[in-house]
């Protein structure tokens, strides 16, 4: 049996948009209450009956959260234009050697904008 399963994280955060045209209101600096959610896809296992246990995709996750919350993304080191695009990918790069079957991250900047990245 094959399953999906999701996990969100929470984290406010301000930021500037460096590269957007002058003007633009996301140039100034602005904030939002991020939700993260990460996605593993796998095998059930037979005996536990789950992939893996939620607490090990918290362990690799929170650090980074850790990192993130209430800071100025623009000074994270590989987040300088912190579009949610870009951070999508920027966790996947942090999470994916640690965490197997990462199927999708779903970044929402506000409840209505979000980023859907798949690794590709």
């Amino acid at each position: 049996m094959k399953a999906r399963l999701a996990k969100d994280f929470f984290f406010e955060s301000a930021q500037t948009l460096p590269k957007v045209p002058a003007g633009h209101k996301c140039g100034g600096m602005h904030g939002h209450s991020f939700k993260l959610e990460i996605a593993i896809e796998g095998e059930v296992d037979a005996e536990t009956g789950w992939i893996y246990d939620h607490s090990r995709i918290s362990g690799v996750v929170e650090p980074l959260i850790e990192l993130l919350d209430h800071k100025y993304l623009n000074e994270v080191p590989g987040l300088e234009n912190p579009t949610i695009e870009l951070m999508a990918a920027w966790f996947w790069q942090k999470l994916a050697p640690s965490l197997p079957g990462l199927a999708e991250i779903v970044i929402h900047e506000t409840p209505t904008a979000r980023c859907i990245y798949r690794g590709e």
